[in-house]
């Protein structure tokens, strides 16, 4: 986790988690966070900034009692990384991994002789953004540390390189250039997409698939609040076993209106499906990708072409909110046959003991 202070006294906290977690754990420690500061950009499934604007000093035994409250609540250690830009935040949170023992996982690196010691210490390659080719790049101008990096002209690296290196350069001097994101845009595609669980060579069970996935990526798309315009099916078979015939296709569909109806995509899906499918080939893995997205109320209408009526919205927001609350697939398109033969193989899956009473761990005395 990474904290950054704003105007130099508060600044972005980066919570980066020492461990890999799945998506319930995340939300767990993400809403410990929003509860802990006043605002927080969630960077990835095991990073967050949070933005500490306000909070009473000593900053850095606010970060410790977060850093317990997490480790109490979930079982997760963290790293906190306290600074004055995201850039230094992630520095800082580096170190706070880097030497676990020493710092105990948390690091503030606001003081400029603590600040200038890390950058000092830290290998360019080590800074956010700075990828292996940059790297090269910049060893070859004997820049090898981020101490190096902070000290080059700003705006030489921009002409040479791009505007992003030289916000790393001021971000590393503690000039804070990018901002605290609370509010997480919409992606512009979604997809559904698996392997199945053994080679599929007949159409139905394919269409069984497919419908499957179709309906998955109708329900991110509802939740997300957008609709879309096109989707695009393709199919394939597996590509490595040299005694296998290999084909692979796709086909894009327009759809009528924007929607985010399960039942036209689906009727879209399927129409797509029956153009790509050939007989004769073993099929591995379908996906399903929806296209052209907008958010509900923010495009023009054509005005002689159709729109999504109300009952389908009301339809639909009735249909998440069974299977909401009665757990997914509750309802489900009936083309999907009971048992699936195409489900992926899951002789393998982790127990879920975060979020199934009957899998929990059973200690048991010897």
């Amino acid at each position: 986790m990474g904290m950054r202070s704003s105007k130099g006294e508060h600044g972005p906290v980066l919570i980066d988690f020492l461990l890999h977690i799945n998506g319930d754990m995340s939300e767990r420690v993400m809403t410990i966070l929003e509860g802990c500061f006043p605002s927080i950009e969630v960077y990835s499934i095991d990073e967050a900034f949070a933005d500490m604007t306000g909070l009473p000093e000593p900053l850095e035994s606010i970060g410790r009692q977060v850093q317990a409250e997490i480790k109490q609540k979930t079982g997760i250690p963290v790293g906190i990384g306290i600074a004055t830009t995201k850039t230094l935040a992630k520095l800082a949170n580096n170190a706070a991994k880097r030497w676990q023992k020493q710092t105990g996982g948390v690091v503030d690196i606001r003081d400029p002789v603590r600040r200038d010691k890390l950058l000092k210490a830290m290998p360019v390659e080590e800074v956010w953004g700075v990828g292996p080719r940059m790297r090269a790049h910049l060893e070859g101008m004997q820049i090898k540390t981020a101490w190096d990096l902070a000290q080059m002209d700003a705006w030489t690296l921009r002409k040479r390189f791009n505007v992003v290196v030289e916000k790393t350069v001021r971000e590393l001097r503690g000039v804070a250039c990018l901002e605290i994101e609370n509010e997480i845009e919409p992606k512009q595609e979604i997809c559904s997409s698996r392997s199945f669980g053994k080679r599929l060579r007949e159409l139905a069970p394919i269409q069984e698939a497919v419908t499957s996935y179709a309906s998955r990526a109708a329900e991110k798309l509802r939740k997300q609040e957008s609709l879309c315009r096109q989707v695009r099916v393709s199919l394939r078979t597996g590509m490595f076993n040299p005694t296998e015939a290999k084909y692979a296709n796709g086909v894009l569909c327009q759809l009528p209106y924007p929607t985010d109806d399960s039942r036209l995509i689906i009727k879209a899906v399927q129409a797509g499906l029956q153009q790509v499918y050939r007989e004769g080939f073993s099929y591995a893995k379908a996906q399903v990708l929806l296209l052209d997205l907008c958010r509900k109320n923010e495009y023009t209408p054509d005005l002689f072409a159709s729109e999504q009526p109300v009952k389908t919205e009301r339809l639909m927001s009735t249909l998440d909110a069974i299977n909401n609350r009665w757990g997914r697939g509750t309802l489900q398109p009936g083309r999907i046959a009971k048992p699936v033969e195409w489900a992926m193989r899951r002789e393998l899956l982790s127990p879920a003991y975060t979020t199934r009473w009957s899998e929990l761990m059973v200690a048991k005395a010897k």
